[in-house]
């Protein structure tokens, strides 16, 4: 149906409509009028304008009556405007229509007026993101205030998910860490969420690619997710899954600002994590300084706090672990025979071998009063042991008693390095082992043996940290080196020959750290 002439060329209309633009400085109001024109001049009974949005056509402006629904999808219809009139007759459609006459030309001003009134919206649009961009850096930069101010790993994550639901205005979210490649739920907001899952997933791999995803398992229930990588160092550390953005119609789609505004969040949440996670392995390596500590105190508490004194005897005694705490042990005790002697060696080392160590100080001084020092006491702390330790662990042990004024030895072996009795003369003899370690076997076997000590000899007892100590090429120092040591420093007194042996091992190893405890005990018959 063609327009009136009138209402197409009056130069009074066309004069209103230029002082109706310039009154309003908006060209809806304009739309609106030439829109009623335009149904005037058709003979309609309603129009309707509808704006291409994301998800098809919305009603922007109406007039007159008629049945127009606030929006439809468009299908393939070409363009970015569709108006639609209708009568009791007709109903035309078009934006403009095809085929455009110059009795047309209300229509033709109104799609003018419509594209301009496009235009002066998309630039209302854009002044809306600067400052929309302006308040979401305030609000990113506030945010990481917060969450950069809490370092505790739990209360950090909660109030990371919080913070990312309330600045995208989301529904439903979940916060994930990660681990070889998989995703595991630590916590979740609005709804249930996958506990667990693979960045190798389609699904996983198309959000973490920045695209928004439709209804999936992720998130049970929501109609739209949003995720974003945690990741330190290109390292991922988590995943932040957001679900169903609050709109005025319910929930809709994330936009591309919505992604960018997760993406940033999420890099200072990775930030906030890094330093929290970071302050707990400080917390935690303090606590264990400090534990390692108390041990080593305690172990140190189990040597002997002052070497005893023996008419007819002289005796010195060293002890360093290679680390804080270790597995070496001796003891210096006085029994109705004499002096007794025990050097012994835990198998590892650090806290489990120190615990091993308190284990033995235990259970020798409580049998020791009730049973002398042989062959059945070392079964006794062998049984001992093979209950209350590990199949794979086990301790070495010599022991000897000497009496002081005589010079009898009785020395019993258990798996250890064979004690060393150097004579004035320089003849060696070595007290080899007669019994497996304890705690290896259930029942040992162990059998005792004797020598006599003549003034002016020296008995050596030692760890293995001694003679395997190594070089740069891993040669070890040996025992041959050991009895040398013993032989040329005869003369001096048993602290020299403490401080010759530990000097030549440290010389021996040419700077590197020392691999393992070493312990002496000397006793020379004076």
């Amino acid at each position: 149906m063609a327009p009136t002439s009138a209402a197409s060329t009056s130069p009074s209309v066309w004069r209103e409509y230029l002082e109706l633009a310039a009154r309003e400085g908006s060209s809806r109001p304009l739309v609106a009028r030439l829109l009623e024109e335009a149904r005037i001049a058709h003979q309609a009974t309603g129009a309707a304008l509808y704006l291409r949005d994301e998800v098809g056509f919305h009603r922007e402006v109406t007039c007159g009556s008629g049945a127009f629904p606030s929006r439809f999808s468009g299908g393939n219809r070409p363009g970015d405007l569709h108006l639609s009139l209708a009568s009791a007759e007709v109903a035309f459609e078009g934006a403009p229509p095809s085929g455009i006459t110059p009795d047309s030309g209300m229509l033709v001003a109104l799609a003018s007026a419509v594209r301009a009134y496009l235009l002066e919206r998309r630039l209302k649009r854009q002044r809306f993101e600067v400052n929309y961009r302006g308040v979401e850096l305030d609000a990113l930069y506030d945010v990481g205030l917060a969450i950069a101010s809490t370092l505790n790993l739990e209360d950090l994550s909660e109030e990371i998910l919080l913070r990312a639901v309330s600045l995208l205005d989301a529904r439903r979210g979940a916060l994930y860490s990660a681990s070889a490649g998989t995703y595991t739920l630590s916590r979740t907001f609005g709804g249930e969420a996958r506990r667990e899952f693979s960045s190798d997933e389609a699904q996983v791999a198309r959000l973490l690619a920045g695209e928004t995803g439709g209804p999936q398992d992720l998130m049970p229930g929501a109609e739209h997710l949003l995720a974003a990588p945690i990741e330190v160092e290109s390292k991922s550390r988590g995943l932040l899954l957001m679900g169903d953005k609050e709109s005025r119609h319910g929930v809709g789609p994330f936009g591309t600002a919505d992604r960018r505004t997760l993406a940033l969040f999420a890099n200072q949440a990775a930030i906030a994590l890094e330093n929290a996670y970071l302050h707990r392995q400080a917390l935690e390596k303090e606590r264990l300084e400090r534990e390692t500590e108390l041990a080593a105190e305690i172990q140190r508490r189990l040597l002997p706090s002052q070497i005893p004194c023996f008419d007819g005897l002289e005796l010195a005694a060293w002890s360093r672990p290679a680390r804080q705490i270790g597995g070496d042990f001796y003891d210096l005790l006085r029994l109705p025979g004499g002096l007794g002697a025990v050097v012994a060696d835990v198998s590892g080392k650090g806290v489990p071998a120190a615990l091993m160590v308190s284990t033995l100080h235990s259970a020798l001084h409580l049998l020791i009063d009730w049973t002398p020092l042989g062959p059945e006491l070392l079964e006794r702390l062998n049984h001992h042991i093979f209950l209350s330790s590990a199949p794979n662990k086990f301790i070495t042990l010599v022991a000897a008693e000497i009496d002081p004024e005589g010079g009898e030895v009785q020395y019993i072996n258990a798996g250890h390095n064979p004690a060393l009795v150097v004579r004035e003369s320089g003849e060696v003899r070595s007290l080899e082992a007669s019994g497996p370690p304890l705690g290896l076997f259930a029942r040992g076997g162990y059998a005792s043996d004797s020598l006599r000590l003549d003034k002016g000899d020296v008995l050596c007892f030692f760890s293995d940290g001694i003679t395997e100590t190594t070089d740069r090429k891993d040669v070890e120092f040996g025992e041959g080196r050991l009895i040398d040591l013993l032989r040329s420093n005869s003369r001096q007194s048993l602290d020299e020959i403490v401080q010759a042996i530990d000097g030549a091992t440290s010389r021996f190893a040419q700077g590197l750290p020392q691999g393992d405890d070493q312990t002496l005990v000397l006793l020379r018959k004076t």
